[in-house]
């Protein structure tokens, strides 16, 4: 690796942590990653780095793990100077510059989907996407004008997982789901609707996809008229409903073990 220490918080090469924050992307599709385990991760994965700033501590008790991967730059630092540079307190000692991997064609996607419908948090897109991972559910799809999985906070929160996922970002909903029928998946809405199945009742293909809706809207009516099939959790009566990424990690367990 070649090491440079970072005593100048104003070095342009290093500005690139504070600059990429949540979706904002460079041109050439460079994210930030921060904290050991979600680092650790994402070079497991294979993927593409551009530079790894962290205090000396991490390159020393790493040093064995990382000698088996490619680590163009190295930035060393004291913790307080990594903590200027992004302008609040670290509870990590390190951050990774790398590139998106490429998106999988529809083609590509495995028998079993998550899908996203417009979700709006990107906490709730980092936890799917860990849920998913967890229980080998391994395509991601999300909406382009949605939070991008490796947005810095969606890569926090999925704790790197993101990078066990095969994942693609559609353009048209409608178009997607007519696309993925094609190559003959059954595709399910997660909603509550006077003729939904209960998840428990719910027949499960070889191939599926589960759409989950947004936070607060949910699923339109326009496009669960697209769907195969509406599954609804049973709940106790007054409870309307729960958080998106715990729906998911129910549902998903659920189709996995049907």
């Amino acid at each position: 690796m070649n090491f440079i220490e970072v005593n100048d918080i104003n070095l342009p090469e290093v500005q690139i942590y504070q600059r990429l924050r949540e979706n904002a992307f460079s041109k050439d599709g460079s994210f930030i990653a921060d904290s050991p385990k979600v680092v650790d991760l994402l070079i497991a994965s294979g993927i593409e780095i551009k530079s790894i700033f962290a205090t000396r501590e991490y390159f020393e008790s790493h040093r064995t793990f990382l000698e088996h991967y490619t680590i163009p730059i190295a930035y060393v630092a004291p913790k307080s100077v990594l903590e200027q540079i992004v302008g609040h307190r670290l509870h990590h000692n390190v951050m990774m510059h790398g590139v998106r991997p490429e998106e999988s064609s529809i083609e590509a996607l495995d028998d079993h989907i998550i899908m996203l419908d417009e979700i709006s948090n990107t906490d709730n897109v980092g936890a799917i996407a860990r849920s998913a991972a967890a229980l080998g559910v391994g395509s991601l799809l999300v909406p382009g004008q949605g939070p991008h999985p490796y947005a810095r906070r969606a890569l926090r929160v999925s704790m790197g997982h993101i990078g066990k996922l095969k994942f693609r970002r559609y353009d048209n909903i409608k178009e997607t789901i007519e696309a993925l029928k094609k190559r003959g998946y059954r595709i399910f809405a997660a909603e509550v609707t006077q003729n939904s199945t209960p998840l428990s009742q719910v027949k499960v293909p070889s191939k599926w996809v589960l759409l989950m809706g947004h936070e607060q809207l949910g699923i339109s009516d326009e496009i669960l008229a697209l769907c195969d099939e509406v599954v609804t959790i049973e709940m106790e009566e007054g409870i309307k409903s729960f958080n998106v990424a715990v729906a998911a990690s129910i549902m998903m367990y659920q189709f996995k073990h049907a």
